[in-house]
């Protein structure tokens, strides 16, 4: 099969693979729409160890199963393989499983290509009226639902506001799933001017920029889906007293929180990491029902074309929050 493969720091080539072998319990999925996601921009760019070259990346996918008794079903993939047998998994955080591995990741080669096998319990049946292109949507904002359930949990008081950094899948799933989890008031933080404008635009959300939010007021409930000193060190600023910043973004390690704000006005920071299982299903529940929107901020490529997808997000010039690569 044809796949685009990571072959080194901002290379990618679009070349013959071997074709995957489905092994007991799993389906062979070929390939409808796979999206580009900020980790696979971060292999890209040669800062993830965890993604060696030459790899296959993309772990947002949605595609039809070929053969056996499921031939020609719609699904929509979870990427993130859990053991099941862990204390994390029978708690329900499977997220957290030990021995996880995920699409896109050794052992695993990602769906950047035609075809791709996964075990039965990671895919999620797709209905007949939506597009393909939008199921493969639930993974990124499975990101943000996961984030914005954490946070209902940890607050106690109502969450009347929501700001979430980033105007990519990540922070638009994650204002999405506010809304969609009761959250009246949702503002989202984008520097680029074009993709604020189709935030606006296409989503109805309020777009600002970082210089406009120093005026803002303080926030009950803050998403940070970018994780870069600047955001942080925003986040920490705005959060309201008795408020969660919820940190999903790896852009760094370092810098940026003010603990002693934090402290001495108890704002709850939590890591988020992926979702569970759960979060995946009812994310993609939320999506065929259309509790988060329409969805039609995505842009398709075609696969053999997405080299230049990726140099378009590299220099800022993709105004969409998500690239959709279709084999």
């Amino acid at each position: 099969m044809k796949a685009l493969v990571y072959t080194g720091p901002e290379t990618l080539a679009y070349q013959e693979v071997a074709d995957p072998e489905p092994q007991t319990g799993e389906q062979l999925i070929k390939i409808d729409s796979v999206g580009i996601c900020g980790s696979d921009m971060h292999a890209y760019l040669g800062h993830d160890d965890r993604r060696p070259a030459p790899l296959i990346l993309g772990h947002e996918v949605a595609g039809v199963i070929q053969g056996g008794p499921r031939d020609g079903t719609r699904v929509t993939v979870n990427p993130l393989v859990s053991c099941d047998v862990c204390p994390a998994c029978k708690a329900g955080r499977d997220n957290l499983c030990p021995h996880r591995q995920i699409v896109s990741m050794p052992p695993r080669e990602g769906a950047f290509a035609e075809s791709i096998a996964m075990r039965d319990q990671n895919l999620v049946i797709v209905p007949d009226d939506v597009p393909l292109t939008k199921a493969a949507l639930a993974e990124p904002i499975a990101c943000g639902w996961h984030a914005v359930r954490l946070g209902h949990a940890a607050l106690t008081d109502p969450i009347e506001t929501a700001l979430a950094f980033g105007g990519g899948a990540i922070g638009v799933g994650a204002a999405l799933s506010a809304l969609a989890q009761g959250v009246p008031s949702v503002t989202i933080v984008e520097p680029n001017e074009s993709r604020r404008q189709t935030v606006e635009a296409k989503l109805g959300l309020r777009a600002v920029t970082s210089e406009m939010l120093e005026t803002e007021p303080d926030y009950d409930l803050i998403v940070d889906g970018v994780g870069y000193e600047a955001t942080r060190r925003a986040a920490s600023a705005k959060a309201r007293p008795g408020g969660a910043i919820l940190h999903i973004g790896l852009g760094s390690a370092e810098g940026g929180l003010d603990i002693r704000r934090m402290t001495l006005q108890e704002i709850a920071f939590i890591g988020t990491y992926t979702y569970t299982a759960a979060d995946f299903r009812d994310t993609a529940s939320a999506i065929f029902d259309g509790r988060l929107g329409t969805l039609d901020w995505i842009e398709e490529r075609d696969l053999r074309d997405g080299a230049h997808a990726f140099q378009d997000i590299r220099n800022g010039s993709a105004p969409m929050p998500k690239v959709i690569l279709t084999p």
